[in-house]
């Protein structure tokens, strides 16, 4: 018999590559960034300036506004109350203007800078008499264009604006029909220069302040009124009836 062939021995699959043991893999470290840095995370410079600018606009209108109401408040009611008592007064004046066909018109009318830098167009009769060329400006209170007290009304490119810090009060204000640069100036000191009175005005106005300059403006106006109705007292020896300007000068006296 042939010779049987031996059987092959199943030779054994090759064994995977033993891979070395490695520890659990470590949680990815937190780099932390600098806020500065991280443009990411942050509004851009613009949108930072803008926030800025309104945060101070809001704590600005929340200290300002309660106080600004009531003003407004003050220039409605007692506005309404005074345009009401000298409109016939200031209707007569008009009238008597128109007649007398007074240069101009009976009303002047010029351009003058408001609240927010507006620019509206001031009326007011041509005379001086009983203050009617303020009291005919009521209206303007009424309608929100003036304030009863507040800086002067300024025409439009007047310097006295031009400097930034008195651009910025001026256009947060109305200008008044009186303030107290009016009532004050008059004294003639240093310290009553009508820039640094209105700028006072504008740093420490209320209703307070407002009914002081108005009860001001108006003793100022009746003693005004008083001294010019009040005849000038002649000299002894003077007749009856002699016009002011023909009576004689008394003669000082000497001690």
């Amino acid at each position: 018999m042939p010779p049987q062939p031996r059987p092959t021995e199943a030779t054994p699959p090759p064994a995977a590559p033993r891979t070395p043991a490695t520890s659990p893999a470590a949680p990815p470290a937190v780099t932390r960034s600098n806020p500065a840095t991280a443009r990411g995370h942050f509004p851009s410079r613009p949108a930072a300036h803008l926030t800025g600018l309104l945060d101070r606009a809001e704590r600005l209108a929340d200290r300002l506004a309660p106080r600004t109401t009531a003003e407004r408040l003050l220039d409605l009611t007692l506005g309404t109350a005074l345009l009401a008592l000298t409109a016939p007064a200031v209707a007569v004046g008009a009238l008597v203007l128109t007649a007398r066909r007074t240069p101009g018109g009976a009303w002047d009318r010029r351009p003058r800078t408001g609240l927010d830098g507006r620019v509206f167009e001031l009326r007011s009769l041509r005379t001086r008499r009983l203050r009617l060329d303020l009291l005919s400006r009521l209206p303007h209170v009424v309608r929100g264009d003036l304030a009863l007290v507040g800086p002067a009304p300024l025409a439009p490119g007047d310097p006295r604006s031009a400097h930034p810090g008195a651009r910025q009060w001026r256009q947060e204000l109305r200008p008044g029909l009186t303030g107290l640069a009016q009532v004050r100036a008059r004294s003639g000191m240093p310290w009553d220069d009508p820039a640094l009175l209105d700028q006072h005005y504008a740093e420490h106005h209320g209703v307070v302040l407002d009914l002081a300059i108005l009860t001001e403006a108006v003793r100022n106006t009746l003693r005004t009124t008083l001294r010019q109705a009040s005849p000038t007292e002649a000299p002894p020896g003077t007749p009856p009836g002699t016009p002011p300007a023909a009576q004689p000068k008394a003669q000082p006296r000497h001690t």
